[in-house]
Formats: C-alpha cells, sequence, structure tokens
C-alpha cells in the first residue's frame, strides 16, 4: 500500500459525494484521475486490503430487517458450515470467534418476517440450533480509521 492508497482509504471513510460522478469528484479532492482511483479501489478490494465500498443504509426504514444470530459449529465441520451459511443472499457478515457460540453473522432482509425464514433455513442446512440476538436500540458511532501516512 503506497501514499495514495492511505490517502484514498482516510478520504472516503467520509463517504463518496452524492452526484452523478461520485469517483470524479473523490478524485478531485485527492489529486488523481478517476480511472485511477477506481483501479486502485479495485486493487485494494482484491487484495484484502478493503473489504467493501459502498453505502450503509438503516435498512428498517425501507422495510427490511437484520439481526444478529450466532450458532456453535463443531470444528470438524465449521469450514462446511461457514460456507453454507455464507451461501445465503442475506448472509452480510460472519465472524468466527473463540466462544461456545463460535460463529456469528448478520443477516439482513427485505422484510422482517424474513428473518425466521433464514434462520430455519440455515437450521435445516446445518444441523446447528442458531440464536438471534436482534437489536434492541439504535446506536450511531461514527467511527473513522486512519490509516498512517
Amino acid at each position: 500500500m503506497d501514499d495514495i492508497d492511505r490517502v484514498i482509504i482516510n478520504q472516503l471513510q467520509g463517504g463518496l459525494p452524492i452526484c452523478e460522478r461520485p469517483y470524479l469528484e473523490a478524485a478531485r479532492v485527492i489529486g488523481i484521475g478517476e480511472e485511477d482511483l477506481i483501479a486502485r479501489l479495485s486493487q485494494l478490494l482484491a487484495r484484502g486490503i478493503l473489504t467493501r465500498v459502498g453505502p450503509l443504509f438503516q435498512i428498517e426504514r425501507m422495510g427490511g430487517a437484520f439481526t444478529l444470530a450466532a450458532l456453535h459449529a463443531p470444528e470438524d465441520r465449521y469450514d462446511q458450515i461457514a460456507e453454507r451459511v455464507n451461501a445465503l443472499p442475506q448472509i452480510a457478515h460472519n465472524y468466527k470467534r473463540t466462544h461456545e457460540l463460535n460463529m456469528w453473522f448478520v443477516i439482513a432482509t427485505e422484510t422482517p418476517d424474513e428473518i425466521d425464514r433464514v434462520i430455519g433455513r440455515i437450521e435445516q442446512d446445518t444441523g446447528c440450533a442458531v440464536f438471534n440476538f436482534p437489536k434492541s436500540r439504535e446506536y450511531f458511532v461514527e467511527m473513522k480509521l486512519r490509516v498512517r501516512e
């Protein structure tokens, strides 16, 4: 990662401009070309330095739902279970944890009722009980991480 990549990461954490050509506007602020910015973002994603570039939505305001869920995956089947869970389009994130409930994931659906259907599908596909931890309160934490230059 070079100095320009660091500037890109630091600059874009505040979001992309809302306009017809957001990458062009962002590139101007950074001092590079639009094509260079897009190519660098693609490289950062391909190398796993970035995992995602995109907006965050309050899905409930759009009629959807999300929840945090967890299950216990036996170590000898962990990868197989993770593959089945991650294959579902409603799975947004999946994390391995050192805990009895060793697989934690976020389920995002178009309707609240769909959460239970996805949980049922995961239980059927994996043979593991899924524990649902829905959000009980909304918090806004604006955390920006700076990459040292």
